[in-house]
């Protein structure tokens, strides 16, 4: 039995693995596949009479050290210095007014469906609807452009870390005033301090550590900081966000005298490191996740017509607010437009509700829907986009140029294109 489960837990993670390369050249988001993967084994299991103990009691854990390390991920390849002052800002603000607007808007409309709901708990079950899935985003983006993808990682990143810090300002106040927001504004400035102080430490540790085994401390200790401060109710993903920083751009801080105690040269190929053990882990909690996600799903629940039109409802206003930002950012259309895909936070932020304040009719099957619609959406964009790609690049008209002159005459450039276009 143990070898079996060995065998197949090998073979769902490997098939992962398999989706993760081949998502840029199908341009099919992995957590599609991951999800039908698992319900897959969920129906083999069931077929064959195998008895699997509850799994979705893992999903927290799995969602939270899953949220943790994509955070970190992300923040290790975000860039800060003048150079990407626009696209900084530019990425705050497209992660930042749809999900304000959205919120607001979705929590209206949950309020008007049951009369009974307070505004707070509607905001409260609207919020994971409106926080972009880095973990889905980030993974999808690599056949894009390096501009492109840049955005997009910069976008994804202040989406996670804005939507929980949101989350969790509605979620542990029962009233919204100047006192809770005053209270909020200083916990972000307490966990500011406590970050700075903790990220030197563990900076620290990370380049004088001359054991073998020295990254796995610093993400146990990183883990350990975070839950202490969730225990205290402190913005924790700052703590998360600004160690990333701070390793991420050490050329930009080697200015500062106190950077040298850190020992910056040594610290950047232990940064270079730790980065890539990052990457992979999170590669496996995320791909485990999914898997368990998709494991727990029952075919009633992804194919329930009682929450599709409400799905569908809230994937267009997801849709609108980003066309409307895009349009008042003045960003480009495409991709951009198409990439928006809801996953590992939202499943997170929903399981993360008092079940005293869920609002009746949102439930597992909405949250699906709503997942693996905006998956379809960005997965037909990319697809939409390669196709054109295609046609443009087998349509391009040659240019040619005399051996004494770089400039191409007009009569065979005309000529030139009058042939390509025949024979396209």
């Amino acid at each position: 039995m143990t070898v079996t489960i060995l065998i197949t837990i090998c073979s769902l993670l490997l098939l992962a693995y398999v989706f993760d390369l081949t998502s840029s050249r199908t341009r099919i988001p992995s957590v599609l596949l991951l999800l039908l993967l698992g319900w897959l084994a969920r129906e083999t299991s069931t077929f064959f009479n195998i008895e699997i103990p509850n799994l979705s009691r893992f999903l927290p854990f799995l969602g939270t050290v899953g949220l943790i390390l994509i955070v970190l991920d992300g923040s290790l390849e975000l860039e800060f210095n003048q150079s990407k002052k626009t696209i900084i800002k530019r990425s705050f603000l497209l992660a930042f007014i749809p999900l304000v607007l959205l919120a607001l808007l979705l929590a209206y409309l949950f309020m008007q469906i049951s009369q009974n709901v307070s505004f707070r708990d509607s905001l409260t079950n609207a919020i994971p609807f409106c926080a972009i899935s880095s973990s889905v985003a980030i993974s999808s983006v690599r056949s894009l452009t390096a501009a492109e993808s840049e955005l997009i990682v910069y976008e994804s990143s202040f989406s996670d870390i804005l939507g929980v810090l949101f989350f969790n300002f509605i979620a542990l106040n029962s009233v919204i005033d100047m006192h809770s927001i005053g209270l909020f504004v200083l916990q972000i400035i307490v966990i500011a301090f406590i970050s700075f102080f903790a990220s030197l430490g563990l900076s620290y540790l990370l380049s004088n550590i001359q054991h073998s085994i020295k990254f796995v401390p610093i993400v146990l200790l990183l883990m350990l900081i975070y839950a202490i401060s969730e225990v205290f109710h402190l913005p924790a993903l700052i703590f998360i966000l600004l160690f990333g920083l701070l390793l991420g751009n050490l050329d930009e801080l080697k200015r500062f005298k106190w950077v040298q105690m850190l020992r910056p040269r040594q610290l950047d190929i232990e940064v270079q490191k730790f980065k890539d053990l990052i990457r992979e882990i999170t590669f496996l909690i995320r791909a485990t996740f999914f898997l368990v996600f998709g494991f727990v799903l029952r075919k009633e629940e992804i194919l329930n017509p009682q929450t599709i039109l409400l799905a569908i409802g809230i994937v267009l206003a997801i849709y609108v607010f980003r066309l409307l930002v895009i349009r008042l950012l003045k960003l480009p259309f495409k991709p951009l437009f198409f990439i928006a895909p809801r996953g590992l936070i939202t499943i997170l932020l929903f399981l993360a509700v008092a079940p005293a304040r869920m609002v009746p009719f949102i439930n597992r099957s909405l949250v699906i829907q709503v997942i693996i619609l905006t998956s379809l959406i960005m997965m037909g964009g990319f697809m939409r986009s390669k196709k054109k790609e295609t046609l443009v690049a087998e349509s391009k008209p040659v240019k040619i140029a005399a051996e004494t002159n770089t400039l191409v005459y007009p009569i065979f450039r005309g000529l030139l294109c009058s042939n390509s276009n025949q024979a396209g």
